[in-house]
C-alpha cells in the first residue's frame, strides 16, 4: 500500500541537501541513518502543516464576509485559535529539529550517491530485415 507524498515547506531544501528529488530519496533502497531520520521528521512536518492549513481554512470559512453574523460563535473561534496555537507550535518544533538535521548533513558532493536497484535490459532487438517472414495462419 502506498500513500501519497504530502508536500512540506522544506521539500526544496531536502533536494538541495541530499542531492536528489524527494521521490527518489523516498525510494532509496538503503538510506543512511541521517536520511531516514530526516525523512521521518519531514513526514511529521508535512502532517503538521496540513493541520495548520486545515484550521486556517476552517477559520476563514467560519468568518467569511458573506456568512451571516448570527452564525459566528466565539466558542468555535476560541477553539480554532487553540488548535492553531498548538499546530503552529508543533510546526515550529518540527522545523527547528529538521533544520538542525539538514544543516548537519554534509554537502551532496561529499555524500555517496543515491543508488537505485533498477533492472538492466540485456536483450537486444533484432532489426526487422533480419527476422524471418511470418507465414499466414500463425
Amino acid at each position: 500500500m502506498s500513500t501519497p507524498i504530502k508536500p512540506s515547506s522544506r521539500d526544496e531544501r531536502f533536494a538541495e541537501v541530499f542531492g536528489a528529488p524527494l521521490d527518489q530519496l523516498l525510494a532509496a533502497p538503503d538510506p543512511t541513518r541521517h536520511l531516514r531520520e530526516a525523512l521521518e521528521l519531514r513526514a511529521f512536518l508535512a502532517v503538521t502543516e496540513q493541520h495548520v492549513a486545515r484550521v486556517r481554512d476552517r477559520v476563514h470559512e467560519r468568518s467569511a464576509p458573506d456568512r451571516p453574523m448570527d452564525e459566528l460563535s466565539e466558542d468555535e473561534l476560541r477553539m480554532d485559535a487553540r488548535w492553531m496555537e498548538v499546530a503552529l507550535q508543533a510546526r515550529r518544533g518540527h522545523l527547528t529539529v529538521l533544520d538542525k538535521v539538514l544543516r548537519s548533513e554534509p554537502p551532496p558532493e561529499h555524500q555517496p550517491p543515491v543508488t537505485f536497484n533498477q533492472p538492466v535490459i540485456s536483450a537486444r532487438a533484432v532489426p526487422a530485415e533480419q527476422t524471418p517472414a511470418r507465414t499466414k495462419g500463425r
